[in-house]
């Protein structure tokens, strides 16, 4: 078990290989904000690109703008689920998803979760995802 701020707490049972990328578990306490899934377009709900880690990271700023919204940062998200279209085409990208990710998420790395489905609602969507997080008390 790994500590991870004030207000969470990575949850790692003895043994257990580390996750990579990603946590096991988070136990967290404060304000909890509950983000829809967000895809990669803008602020005009227009795709901002065709490929999968330009809609990451469009569909990542948006989490962090939302969150921004109620007085939160990156570092406060608890956890994720990702919804791709293409496993190939999410696990072809992890190299520069990582880089993306960091960009705009930083070095925190809440649960994740990554499901692969047959379509998202929005034509063109290449990934959509979701996120969970929770502001420390003041």
């Amino acid at each position: 078990m790994s500590s991870q701020g004030e207000s969470q707490q990575l949850l790692q049972p003895p043994g257990w290989a580390p996750p990579r990328g990603y946590a096991n578990g988070v136990a967290a306490s404060g304000r909890m904000v509950f983000i829809g899934g967000q895809i990669g377009w803008n602020a005009s709900c227009v795709l901002v690109a065709g490929d999968f880690v330009g809609q990451a990271r469009q569909a990542l700023a948006n989490i962090v703008a939302i969150l921004a919204e109620a007085g939160g940062r990156p570092e406060h998200i608890a956890r994720m689920t990702w919804y791709v279209v293409d496993k190939r085409e999410y696990l072809d990208s992890y190299r520069a998803l990582g880089h993306v990710y960091r960009d705009i998420i930083g070095r925190h790395f809440p649960a994740m979760t990554a499901v692969e489905v047959s379509a998202l609602m929005e034509e063109g969507a290449r990934v959509e995802i979701e996120a969970t997080a929770v502001i420390p008390a003041t």
